[in-house]
């Protein structure tokens, strides 16, 4: 719930910015962009956080080799998603690419919610939120 949290207080931080005159976050793309850098720098800094990562390993399915690497991949990967989301040239596709990755990793999310992992949510909310932000990060990719 908490990327959600992320999510929403960046883009309407933003948009309240651009709003009250912050040239540079004049608009819903901005304020869209912002919101989801947001989000996944702080999920990205959960994938290195010692009370956060061992829940992160946890989730990866037991036949994936080296759950350990591919944590600190995808947490590597979605912060440097979460910077190039912030340099307009590069903001299309760093969001595409994040939403590539978020349907990548919803492997781990379904695994998770069916071995009843530290973090694994029940599957109907877990697939509502990763449609949520995969949506986000394809509008993002679009405008």
């Amino acid at each position: 719930m908490e990327p959600l949290v992320a999510l929403v207080v960046g883009f309407l931080g933003a948009r309240l910015a651009g709003l009250l005159g912050v040239d540079a976050l004049d608009g819903w793309h901005p304020a869209v962009r912002i919101g989801l850098a947001l989000m996944f720098a702080f999920t990205a800094v959960a994938h290195f956080h010692p009370a956060l990562r061992a829940d992160l390993i946890d989730m990866v399915p037991p036949r994936l080799p080296r759950p350990d690497l591919l944590v600190t991949l995808t947490g590597l990967l979605e912060a440097a998603g979460a910077a190039a989301l912030l340099v307009p040239t590069s903001a299309r596709w760093a969001a595409a690419g994040l939403a590539l990755l978020l349907v990548a990793m919803f492997p781990a999310n379904v695994s998770a919610a069916r071995r009843r992992t530290a973090q694994g949510d029940p599957l109907a909310r877990r697939s509502a939120l990763q449609t949520g932000y995969v949506a986000v990060a394809a509008l993002a990719a679009a405008l």
